[in-house]
């Protein structure tokens, strides 16, 4: 049966050693007296248990089973409620919310490792207090003081959980056609009556009331995106006295059966009238809604580092164990009839990998989660604004690149079992299908890479880009004279100087073809995740050269160097395939796609 051990010394070098929490936690005015190391420690030390005795156990489990329908009404996989109750418990539900209304205020850098640990064990259930904390950041930001003191309490608490209803039968990117309709009422409230689909955990059994943030529109709204609204409807109204009342006409009509992430209920959700209220103004329910992406879109970058993890970790249990032929320097387990694979280098190139990518990964949600902490606590403007700046432009990097790579590594975990990795009591083939929604969904891996390319690239005309490469310019000159770590400065100079050149060819072809931007968009992502995991694991490497006579740092330095060599080169034909342009895309005649 495959285990997870949550990574905490990793998670204990990025934060301490790598990002200097603390420092970076006293400097924020607005977390102060919030969090220091020693509380973080705990946190980390319990949410770490947690993932491994009680929601690793169940994942199989909840993929095997997975949720129930029956009259409306979605019961949770097996386990998954107790393991609910015990995660709400232990007050990891609230763990980012506002003190004000019950939530512990800790920093999204402390939150990113929580997150880790809880994607890593079981996705499927780490659904559920992800989208509660999306939704209660979205209220908490956006929400009247009545409708935030009414519901975030119980939300924080986990008591009640939340569920985000954007997508409709024919309406998933483009949010502009929605159908769903809001009727005011004299009272204030809202009828809403609509459709919404892929709705995870928008029914369970898990909490008592679910609190749903509908995108609608109202009768007389604008058409396109800027005629949609945000609500609040809850599957039980609440009470003035704080007491649930009579069940809402909201109901679960069907939940998907799926690829992956089958213990998690993706729902069919009918609103007939169902009584709701406006959270933030009217026509502006994506901008509401947009306050939680950025969180929850590093957190689909987390979700796939988090299985990635598991993954690499029983990849390199079996590895070790499972005997096949001899290495080619010769016998290396005299005593057996053959070695443990490991000793195999094709063995090696994959579990490197996966190492490499997690451990970068790792640094790269920190270093994202740092900025949206000085984003968020920050009291000086102008480093809130070249936070927010640097938030923008490396969130889709984060959803995209981290869940394609974690893709990877999870396909080259199922690899290195053989056919093993095709049966699924060994684990790994869960893995691949579980992950493999990361790229789809809080917009596809195409929509990020079209939102880095032309939104915060070459709609800035690269002034989003310049600010990221002066951060990475000002470590590099940091170590002008740190001949050690020249093997990982000098690689990540030429990745950055290479990235440069690409961001401007792409914006000067675009003039002249419109096109190049979407063509050039994918690649483009890829060949920034590399530089920018180039730029962690220099920062890693910086910090434990001076070290490696301890196991760990010198194990950290070897997989900086495989990353240097063996990963890092890939930007080079990423880089050509941009420069192929556009053209080969659109030469083949739209009738012939169905030639046979």
């Amino acid at each position: 049966m495959p285990e997870y051990k949550a990574p905490l010394r990793d998670m204990r070098f990025v934060l301490n050693e790598v990002f200097e929490a603390d420092k970076l936690w006293s400097s924020l005015a607005g977390l102060e007296g919030a969090v220091d190391m020693e509380t973080a420690e705990a946190i980390l030390d319990e949410c770490g248990k947690i993932a491994s005795q009680v929601l690793a156990p169940i994942n199989r489990d909840g993929d095997e089973h997975s949720s129930t329908w029956k009259d409306g009404e979605v019961t949770a996989a097996p386990g998954f409620k107790d393991a609910y109750k015990t995660y709400v418990e232990a007050g990891l539900n609230g763990l980012g919310g506002h003190p004000d209304f019950g939530g512990m205020g800790m920093p999204k850098t402390l939150v990113a490792q929580v997150e880790e640990m809880v994607q890593g064990a079981n996705m499927a259930f780490g659904l559920a207090p992800m989208l509660t904390a999306g939704a209660c950041l979205s209220l908490n930001a956006h929400g009247s003081q009545e409708l935030k003191e009414k519901y975030l309490p119980n939300m924080y608490s986990g008591e009640w959980s939340g569920a985000m209803d954007l997508t409709e039968p024919h309406a998933g990117t483009d949010l502009g056609i929605i159908r769903t309709k809001a009727v005011p009422n004299a009272d204030g409230s809202y009828d809403v009556s609509g459709t919404k689909i892929f709705i995870t955990w928008g029914d369970h059994d898990m909490a008592d009331n679910i609190i749903h943030l509908v995108l609608a529109k109202l009768p007389d709204a604008p058409a396109g995106p800027k005629g949609i609204s945000l609500f609040l409807v809850p599957k039980f109204i609440v009470n003035d006295d704080g007491s649930l009342g009579e069940r809402n006409p909201v109901t679960c009509g069907s939940i998907e059966h799926k690829m992956g992430i089958k213990g998690s209920a993706t729902c069919v959700m009918n609103f007939d009238g169902a009584k709701g209220w406006l959270v933030g103004e009217e026509n502006k329910g994506l901008a509401c809604m947009f306050t939680m992406m950025n969180y929850e879109r590093l957190g689909v970058g987390i979700q796939g580092l988090g299985i990635s993890e598991n993954s690499y970790q029983n990849a390199v249990a079996y590895a070790l164990d499972r005997t096949q032929s001899r290495a080619p320097t010769g016998a290396v387990a005299k005593e057996k009839e053959a070695d443990p694979i490991i000793v195999h280098p094709d063995v090696r190139r994959m579990l490197m990998t996966m190492r490499s990518f997690n451990e970068g990964g790792r640094a790269f949600s920190t270093y994202v989660a740092t900025w949206l902490d000085k984003s968020k606590f920050s009291d000086n403007e102008e480093e809130r604004k070249h936070a927010e700046t640097m938030v923008a432009l490396l969130t889709p990097v984060a959803k995209a690149f981290m869940s394609d790579v974690g893709l990877e590594c999870t396909i080259a975990g199922q690899q290195v079992f053989g056919g093993h990795g095709f049966v699924r009591e060994w684990g790994q083939e869960q893995h691949v299908r579980d992950i493999r929604i990361t790229q789809i969904y809080e917009g596809t891996n195409g929509i990020q890479a079209l939102d880095l390319m032309g939104r915060k690239i070459a709609g800035t005309n690269g002034a989003f880009f310049r600010v990221f490469e002066q951060d990475i310019n000002d470590f590099i000159a940091s170590q002008a004279d740190n001949e050690a770590a020249a093997e990982f400065i000098e690689p990540l100079k030429a990745a950055l100087e290479n990235l440069n050149d690409l961001t401007q060819w792409v914006i000067d072809s675009a003039q002249s073809n419109p096109n190049e931007i979407g063509a050039a968009s994918l690649e483009y992502l890829h060949v920034f995740g590399y530089t920018a995991f180039a730029y962690m694991w220099a920062k890693m490497a910086v910090v434990a050269l001076p070290k490696t006579s301890d196991d760990f740092y010198r194990a950290k330095v070897a997989t900086a160097r495989f990353y240097t060599k063996r990963i890092l080169p890939r930007y080079i034909g990423l880089t050509a395939a941009v420069k192929g342009g556009a053209d080969p895309l659109f030469e083949l005649d739209q009738d012939l796609f169905e030639t046979a």
